[in-house]
């Protein structure tokens, strides 16, 4: 895994998004943190990113983003489906120190439209409108409400 320092010239010199990370629109989020884990790889997408900190204002928490951007070979190397959002841009957030309720209902009143329910954390993306639990222990998690 490449240093933090080294992702962000990776992203700066290598890519050519149509916008450039902006710190002052998106202050709780960095361009390393949303990158692909294995490589370094960006994918900026100022819709998603916004509705990212619209979250994250509302919660008054901080998010921990356990995934965003995947390049094919680690999104196939974790076992993300073979048309994953996170090849794009999604976030798996942790729920540690979160109500988890209530990050589901936020990520929807932010315009988030695809739920992956997970024991340890939330998947949301702006994919079609879906969900799926990731185990029978998570399905019993998330409706123990």
């Amino acid at each position: 895994m490449k240093a933090q320092s080294d992702v962000l010239q990776y992203w700066n010199e290598s890519r050519s998004p149509p916008h450039s990370w902006n710190e002052d629109r998106w202050p709780n989020f960095s361009s390393a943190e949303m990158a692909c884990r294995h490589c370094g790889e960006g994918y900026l997408w100022p819709e998603f990113l916004d509705r990212l900190q619209g979250l994250r204002r509302e919660m008054d928490a901080p998010l921990i983003i356990l995934s965003g951007h995947r390049c094919a070979i680690h999104n196939a190397r974790v076992g993300g489906a073979p048309l994953s959002q996170h090849l794009k841009l999604a976030a798996d957030i942790s729920l540690r120190d979160l109500n988890r309720f209530q990050l589901r209902d936020t990520a929807k009143r932010n315009g988030f439209t695809g739920f992956g329910y997970y024991t340890t954390f939330l998947h949301i993306d702006l994919g079609r409108p879906r969900h799926w639990f990731g185990s029978k222990k998570a399905r019993l998690l998330w409706q123990m409400q």
